[in-house]
């Protein structure tokens, strides 16, 4: 049913996400299948190929509460985000003073949805690299960007997402993976993109979460996987090719693709890496 997907370009990510999809988009589109009932996304993070796929149903997850409740404002409240955005100041003294929000547990507590998700846009687009990474108190960590002119309020994209949220129906949520991927139907189609296991012991991010995700939940994930086929749903899973990660999913299909790594503290490792996406259909 390729009616399932929609069309409109304007519909893009808003928040700039570690390991976002957007320079893979053409090859992960190669193996998205036509007949699909609802879409299931369980580690939706900046939501590239949601964006991309605009399915009229979908079931969209991620562990970062901040993240779930900034789709949701802008399906909600979009004109008072919008409205909110434009208060925020680009220099360095603000930008801490709003990073350091959430340090004070009452006065975050005091913040409505709409001033929380104002605030995750703002640091996303000031913030060094975009790189959204909270520490183990879940506290948002990523120093200044210096930024001459960020695009704070992107009223276009933002408008364009409210729109196709209200369009479609989208159910949201905010819980564990496996969770997720227990609903799932047959006929439905399931894309997962975990936190990546690292290509070296100095290459590991999951600091998008203070939970994290070693290897024990990579393992978990593939006891996902073989359920969905195991109830003969459809699933395509990202990652990257390291030995572990071929080995693990050695029953399935791989293909391995060429992406670009853009978060790296060395420039030279900044380069293309194999990364693989792994499927139960040809």
């Amino acid at each position: 049913m390729k009616e399932l997907w929609g069309k409109n370009k304007l519909v893009s990510p808003v928040v700039k996400w570690v390991g976002g999809k957007r320079q893979i988009l053409d090859q992960i589109m190669k193996y998205i299948p036509q007949n699909v009932s609802t879409y299931y996304e369980p580690f939706l993070g900046g939501g590239a190929v949601l964006f991309a796929l605009q399915p009229k149903k979908a079931v969209v997850n991620d562990v970062n509460d901040e993240l779930i409740n900034l789709y949701q404002v802008i399906r909600d409240n979009v004109e008072e985000l919008i409205e909110d955005l434009g208060k925020h100041e680009k220099d360095e003294e603000y930008f801490y003073k709003i990073r350091g929000l959430d340090r004070d547990k009452e006065l975050y507590d005091s913040l409505t949805p709409t001033q929380r998700a104002s605030r995750v846009i703002y640091l996303n687009k000031t913030c060094y690299n975009g790189l959204f990474r909270v520490n183990r108190a879940g506290e948002f960590n990523t120093p200044f960007g210096y930024y001459k002119n960020p695009n704070i309020v992107n009223e276009i994209t933002l408008r364009a997402v409210s729109n196709y949220f209200n369009k479609a129906q989208i159910t949201f949520s905010c819980q564990d993976f496996a969770e997720v991927a227990k609903n799932a139907r047959k006929g439905s189609f399931v894309y997962l993109d975990p936190p990546y296991d690292p290509v070296s012991d100095t290459a590991s991010f999951t600091g998008y979460d203070k939970g994290g995700f070693g290897r024990d939940e990579q393992i978990r994930l593939k006891h996902v996987c073989d359920n969905l086929d195991e109830r003969g749903i459809k699933f395509l899973l990202s990652n990257s090719a390291t030995d572990f990660i071929k080995d693990l999913y050695q029953e399935y299909k791989i293909a391995i693709i060429q992406a670009k790594r853009a978060i790296n503290s060395k420039a030279d490792r900044r380069g293309e890496i194999d990364e693989v996406l792994v499927m139960n259909f040809e």
